[in-house]
């Protein structure tokens, strides 16, 4: 039996954010994933994309 795309199918997408935490930001992927508390967006947001690449 083939396998059909449905709704009932399950994506496993990683799609990151970024997210003010008083003086950090921090990385945060729907799969759970959190990066490390930063000060600088730029490394929260490389951190972010390197997990997106290595998922």
């Amino acid at each position: 039996m083939a396998q059909q795309d449905g709704p009932e199918r399950v994506r496993r997408e990683h799609l990151t954010s970024t997210t003010e935490q008083g003086r950090f930001c921090v990385a945060r992927c729907v799969c759970g994933w959190r990066g490390p508390a930063r000060r600088a967006r730029s490394q929260a947001r490389t951190d972010a994309e390197a997990h997106t690449v290595s998922a």
